[in-house]
Protein backbone atom coordinates (compact mmCIF):
# COMPACT_ATOMS: atom_id res chain seq x y z
CA UNK A 1 0.00 0.00 0.00
CA UNK A 2 2.57 2.47 0.75
CA UNK A 3 4.69 1.72 -2.30
CA UNK A 4 1.09 2.28 -4.11
CA UNK A 5 0.98 5.49 -2.49
CA UNK A 6 4.70 6.38 -3.07
CA UNK A 7 3.89 5.88 -6.85
CA UNK A 8 0.40 7.27 -7.25
CA UNK A 9 1.68 11.09 -8.05
CA UNK A 10 -1.82 12.22 -8.40
CA UNK A 11 -2.45 11.72 -4.51
CA UNK A 12 0.39 12.50 -3.61
CA UNK A 13 -0.24 16.02 -5.26
CA UNK A 14 -3.51 16.13 -3.85
CA UNK A 15 -2.76 15.43 -0.25
CA UNK A 16 -0.29 18.02 -0.50
CA UNK A 17 -3.16 20.74 -1.59
CA UNK A 18 -5.27 19.46 0.84
CA UNK A 19 -4.37 21.55 3.90
CA UNK A 20 -5.01 24.73 1.53
CA UNK A 21 -7.99 23.15 -0.07
CA UNK A 22 -9.81 23.29 3.69
CA UNK A 23 -8.74 26.91 4.41
CA UNK A 24 -10.07 27.98 1.09
CA UNK A 25 -13.27 25.99 1.81
CA UNK A 26 -13.70 26.93 4.96
CA UNK A 27 -12.80 31.06 4.99
CA UNK A 28 -13.70 31.65 1.02
CA UNK A 29 -16.11 28.99 -0.12
CA UNK A 30 -18.61 28.31 2.48
CA UNK A 31 -18.93 31.92 3.55
CA UNK A 32 -19.45 33.01 0.08
CA UNK A 33 -22.11 30.64 0.08
CA UNK A 34 -23.80 32.01 3.10
CA UNK A 35 -23.74 35.51 1.89
CA UNK A 36 -25.39 34.24 -1.41
CA UNK A 37 -27.86 32.62 0.46
CA UNK A 38 -28.56 35.71 2.90
CA UNK A 39 -29.00 38.10 -0.18
CA UNK A 40 -32.76 36.59 -1.05
CA UNK A 41 -33.77 36.98 2.24
CA UNK A 42 -35.39 39.26 4.50
CA UNK A 43 -34.59 41.50 7.70
CA UNK A 44 -36.58 40.38 10.35
CA UNK A 45 -37.78 42.48 13.31
CA UNK A 46 -34.68 41.94 15.43
CA UNK A 47 -31.95 42.85 12.61
CA UNK A 48 -31.93 39.34 11.68
CA UNK A 49 -32.21 36.89 8.75
CA UNK A 50 -35.57 35.69 7.59
CA UNK A 51 -34.36 32.86 4.89
CA UNK A 52 -36.46 32.52 2.28
CA UNK A 53 -36.26 33.61 -1.15
CA UNK A 54 -36.75 36.95 -2.75
CA UNK A 55 -35.05 39.45 -5.28
CA UNK A 56 -36.45 42.71 -2.97
CA UNK A 57 -32.90 43.07 -1.99
CA UNK A 58 -31.44 43.21 -5.78
CA UNK A 59 -34.53 45.21 -6.78
CA UNK A 60 -33.85 47.63 -4.06
CA UNK A 61 -30.33 48.09 -5.21
CA UNK A 62 -31.51 48.77 -8.77
CA UNK A 63 -33.46 51.72 -7.55
CA UNK A 64 -37.02 49.83 -7.60
CA UNK A 65 -38.20 49.64 -4.18
CA UNK A 66 -41.78 49.60 -3.14
CA UNK A 67 -42.47 53.67 -2.27
CA UNK A 68 -41.45 54.03 -5.95
CA UNK A 69 -38.00 54.98 -8.27
CA UNK A 70 -35.09 56.13 -5.90
CA UNK A 71 -31.52 55.83 -7.51
CA UNK A 72 -29.44 56.40 -4.57
CA UNK A 73 -27.88 53.45 -4.23
CA UNK A 74 -27.44 53.43 -8.28
CA UNK A 75 -25.51 57.09 -7.75
CA UNK A 76 -23.49 55.12 -4.90
CA UNK A 77 -22.42 52.64 -7.40
CA UNK A 78 -21.07 54.90 -9.87
CA UNK A 79 -19.70 57.11 -7.91
CA UNK A 80 -17.48 54.57 -6.82
CA UNK A 81 -16.76 53.35 -10.24
CA UNK A 82 -16.06 56.61 -11.26
CA UNK A 83 -13.77 57.19 -8.19
CA UNK A 84 -12.00 53.74 -8.82
CA UNK A 85 -11.66 55.03 -12.64
CA UNK A 86 -9.82 58.21 -11.80
CA UNK A 87 -7.67 56.47 -8.88
CA UNK A 88 -6.17 54.33 -11.72
CA UNK A 89 -6.12 56.73 -14.38
CA UNK A 90 -3.87 59.00 -12.53
CA UNK A 91 -1.86 56.10 -10.59
CA UNK A 92 -0.93 55.13 -14.08
CA UNK A 93 0.48 58.49 -15.21
CA UNK A 94 2.13 58.88 -12.04
CA UNK A 95 3.73 55.07 -11.75
CA UNK A 96 4.90 54.94 -15.54
CA UNK A 97 7.64 57.33 -15.39
CA UNK A 98 8.39 56.07 -11.52
CA UNK A 99 8.64 52.35 -12.89
CA UNK A 100 10.27 53.66 -16.31
CA UNK A 101 13.37 55.56 -14.43
CA UNK A 102 13.75 52.53 -11.91
CA UNK A 103 14.25 49.73 -14.65
CA UNK A 104 16.70 52.24 -16.42
CA UNK A 105 18.52 53.41 -13.73
CA UNK A 106 21.73 51.26 -13.21
CA UNK A 107 21.22 47.68 -11.58
CA UNK A 108 23.37 49.29 -8.06
CA UNK A 109 20.68 51.89 -7.41
CA UNK A 110 17.50 49.83 -8.15
CA UNK A 111 16.95 48.02 -4.94
CA UNK A 112 17.60 51.07 -3.34
CA UNK A 113 14.41 52.82 -5.42
CA UNK A 114 12.78 50.26 -4.87
CA UNK A 115 13.05 50.29 -1.02
CA UNK A 116 11.91 53.52 -1.03
CA UNK A 117 8.86 52.71 -2.95
CA UNK A 118 7.87 50.03 -0.36
CA UNK A 119 9.00 52.15 2.60
CA UNK A 120 5.54 53.48 3.13
CA UNK A 121 4.03 50.15 3.52
CA UNK A 122 5.58 49.43 6.38
CA UNK A 123 3.32 51.94 8.08
CA UNK A 124 0.17 50.87 8.90
CA UNK A 125 -2.71 51.67 6.42
CA UNK A 126 -4.94 53.76 9.29
CA UNK A 127 -1.90 55.74 10.30
CA UNK A 128 -1.04 56.77 6.64
CA UNK A 129 -4.59 57.69 5.76
CA UNK A 130 -4.94 59.92 9.32
CA UNK A 131 -1.58 61.60 8.10
CA UNK A 132 -3.30 63.20 5.16
CA UNK A 133 -5.69 64.32 7.69
CA UNK A 134 -3.26 66.19 9.17
CA UNK A 135 -2.01 67.63 6.19
CA UNK A 136 -5.57 68.69 3.67
CA UNK A 137 -7.55 69.87 7.18
CA UNK A 138 -8.00 73.53 7.35
CA UNK A 139 -5.70 74.06 9.62
CA UNK A 140 -3.23 71.64 8.20
CA UNK A 141 0.03 71.63 6.55
CA UNK A 142 -1.01 71.98 3.22
CA UNK A 143 -2.52 75.47 4.11
CA UNK A 144 0.23 76.09 6.72
CA UNK A 145 2.83 75.89 3.81
CA UNK A 146 0.72 77.62 1.12
CA UNK A 147 0.23 80.52 3.01
CA UNK A 148 3.92 80.79 4.40
CA UNK A 149 4.72 81.11 0.62
CA UNK A 150 2.22 83.64 0.27
CA UNK A 151 2.91 85.83 2.97
CA UNK A 152 6.27 85.57 1.63
CA UNK A 153 5.10 86.77 -1.79
CA UNK A 154 3.26 89.12 -0.18
CA UNK A 155 -0.26 87.49 -1.84
CA UNK A 156 -3.59 86.82 -0.64
CA UNK A 157 -4.26 83.43 0.90
CA UNK A 158 -7.19 82.34 2.05
CA UNK A 159 -6.97 78.75 3.83
CA UNK A 160 -9.58 76.00 2.18
CA UNK A 161 -10.91 72.83 3.96
CA UNK A 162 -10.18 70.21 1.22
CA UNK A 163 -11.30 67.52 4.07
CA UNK A 164 -13.87 66.23 4.25
CA UNK A 165 -14.37 65.63 0.47
CA UNK A 166 -14.41 63.63 -2.39
CA UNK A 167 -11.02 65.14 -4.16
CA UNK A 168 -9.35 64.37 -0.56
CA UNK A 169 -10.65 60.30 -0.86
CA UNK A 170 -8.91 61.21 -4.46
CA UNK A 171 -5.72 61.68 -2.91
CA UNK A 172 -5.70 59.00 -0.06
CA UNK A 173 -6.33 56.43 -3.11
CA UNK A 174 -3.86 57.45 -5.48
CA UNK A 175 -1.36 57.41 -2.46
CA UNK A 176 -2.64 54.29 -1.24
CA UNK A 177 -1.92 52.29 -4.21
CA UNK A 178 0.64 54.06 -6.18
CA UNK A 179 3.32 51.28 -4.83
CA UNK A 180 0.99 48.59 -6.58
CA UNK A 181 1.24 50.11 -9.70
CA UNK A 182 4.82 50.82 -10.03
CA UNK A 183 6.29 47.04 -9.41
CA UNK A 184 4.02 45.64 -11.87
CA UNK A 185 4.88 48.24 -14.81
CA UNK A 186 8.85 47.97 -13.24
CA UNK A 187 8.71 44.18 -13.27
CA UNK A 188 7.45 44.42 -17.30
CA UNK A 189 10.27 47.08 -17.64
CA UNK A 190 12.94 45.37 -16.25
CA UNK A 191 12.32 42.13 -18.70
CA UNK A 192 12.56 43.69 -21.85
CA UNK A 193 15.74 43.24 -23.66
CA UNK A 194 18.24 45.87 -24.16
CA UNK A 195 18.74 44.36 -27.86
CA UNK A 196 15.42 45.35 -29.23
CA UNK A 197 16.28 48.95 -28.14
CA UNK A 198 19.43 48.59 -30.48
CA UNK A 199 17.20 46.99 -33.20
CA UNK A 200 14.66 49.99 -32.91
CA UNK A 201 17.81 52.35 -33.32
CA UNK A 202 19.23 50.52 -36.03
CA UNK A 203 15.76 50.93 -37.96
CA UNK A 204 16.26 54.45 -37.35
CA UNK A 205 13.34 54.67 -34.96
CA UNK A 206 14.24 57.78 -32.79
CA UNK A 207 13.79 57.60 -29.01
CA UNK A 208 9.64 58.71 -29.11
CA UNK A 209 9.33 56.46 -31.52
CA UNK A 210 10.61 53.65 -29.81
CA UNK A 211 9.28 54.45 -26.18
CA UNK A 212 5.57 54.30 -27.86
CA UNK A 213 6.33 50.80 -30.14
CA UNK A 214 8.62 49.02 -28.50
CA UNK A 215 8.52 50.04 -24.78
CA UNK A 216 4.92 51.01 -23.81
CA UNK A 217 3.52 47.47 -25.81
CA UNK A 218 6.20 45.30 -23.98
CA UNK A 219 4.81 46.94 -20.63
CA UNK A 220 1.13 46.54 -21.24
CA UNK A 221 0.96 43.04 -19.03
CA UNK A 222 2.49 45.33 -16.02
CA UNK A 223 -0.09 48.15 -16.94
CA UNK A 224 -3.10 45.47 -16.96
CA UNK A 225 -1.51 43.84 -13.59
CA UNK A 226 -1.49 46.80 -11.64
CA UNK A 227 -4.88 48.28 -12.80
CA UNK A 228 -5.93 44.97 -11.51
CA UNK A 229 -4.59 45.72 -8.18
CA UNK A 230 -5.61 49.36 -7.95
CA UNK A 231 -9.13 49.46 -9.51
CA UNK A 232 -10.26 46.34 -8.16
CA UNK A 233 -9.27 47.24 -4.15
CA UNK A 234 -10.40 50.57 -4.88
CA UNK A 235 -13.91 50.25 -6.10
CA UNK A 236 -14.84 48.38 -2.68
CA UNK A 237 -12.80 49.88 -0.17
CA UNK A 238 -14.87 51.84 3.01
CA UNK A 239 -11.68 52.99 5.30
CA UNK A 240 -10.45 55.85 2.88
CA UNK A 241 -13.56 57.13 2.07
CA UNK A 242 -14.90 56.72 5.87
CA UNK A 243 -11.91 58.17 6.77
CA UNK A 244 -11.14 61.52 3.88
CA UNK A 245 -14.53 61.84 3.04
CA UNK A 246 -17.14 61.68 6.58
CA UNK A 247 -20.47 61.23 5.41
CA UNK A 248 -19.90 63.66 2.30
CA UNK A 249 -18.88 60.35 0.17
CA UNK A 250 -20.11 57.35 0.53
CA UNK A 251 -18.79 54.31 -1.58
CA UNK A 252 -20.37 50.56 -1.96
CA UNK A 253 -17.88 49.49 0.51
CA UNK A 254 -19.30 51.77 3.09
CA UNK A 255 -22.96 51.15 1.70
CA UNK A 256 -21.83 47.15 2.72
CA UNK A 257 -20.55 47.91 6.50
CA UNK A 258 -23.61 50.49 6.97
CA UNK A 259 -25.93 47.66 6.40
CA UNK A 260 -24.17 44.92 8.54
CA UNK A 261 -23.00 47.29 11.70
CA UNK A 262 -25.48 50.71 11.62
CA UNK A 263 -28.94 49.55 9.83
CA UNK A 264 -28.54 45.64 10.76
CA UNK A 265 -29.59 44.64 7.26
CA UNK A 266 -27.24 41.55 6.17
CA UNK A 267 -29.49 40.60 3.82
CA UNK A 268 -29.14 43.77 1.59
CA UNK A 269 -25.68 44.17 2.88
CA UNK A 270 -25.26 40.54 1.50
CA UNK A 271 -27.05 41.77 -1.97
CA UNK A 272 -24.40 44.93 -2.19
CA UNK A 273 -21.39 42.52 -1.67
CA UNK A 274 -22.51 40.02 -4.08
CA UNK A 275 -23.29 42.97 -6.36
CA UNK A 276 -19.69 44.37 -6.09
CA UNK A 277 -18.40 41.25 -6.43
CA UNK A 278 -20.38 40.27 -9.64
CA UNK A 279 -19.33 43.65 -10.34
CA UNK A 280 -15.38 43.49 -10.20
CA UNK A 281 -15.27 40.19 -11.74
CA UNK A 282 -16.29 40.90 -14.51
CA UNK A 283 -14.57 43.74 -15.09
CA UNK A 284 -11.59 41.88 -14.21
CA UNK A 285 -12.36 39.20 -16.84
CA UNK A 286 -13.24 42.12 -19.70
CA UNK A 287 -9.65 43.50 -18.83
CA UNK A 288 -7.59 40.19 -18.54
CA UNK A 289 -9.62 39.19 -22.19
CA UNK A 290 -9.21 42.47 -23.94
CA UNK A 291 -5.49 43.37 -23.24
CA UNK A 292 -4.40 39.91 -23.19
CA UNK A 293 -2.52 39.15 -19.71
CA UNK A 294 -4.02 35.84 -19.32
CA UNK A 295 -2.42 34.98 -22.26
CA UNK A 296 0.85 36.42 -21.10
CA UNK A 297 0.73 34.33 -17.81
CA UNK A 298 0.70 30.97 -19.45
CA UNK A 299 3.61 32.17 -22.04
CA UNK A 300 5.95 33.06 -18.91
Amino acid sequence: MLQRFRENRGLQGFLLILPTLIVMIALLVIPLIMTVITSFGQRNADGGVIYTFTLENYWRLAGFTPEGWDDLYLRILLRSLWLALQTTIIVILMAFPLAYFIARAPERRRNFYLFLVLIPLWTNFVIRIYAWVMILRGQGVLNSTLGMFAGMLNLPFQPFDFYPSQGAVLIGMVYEFLPFMILPIYTSLEKIEPNLYEAAADLYANPVRTFFRVTVPLSMPGVVAGTILTFVPVIGTFVVSDILGGRQVILVGNLVQNQFLSARNPPFGSAASILLLLLTLALTLYYTRRFGLGEEIAAG
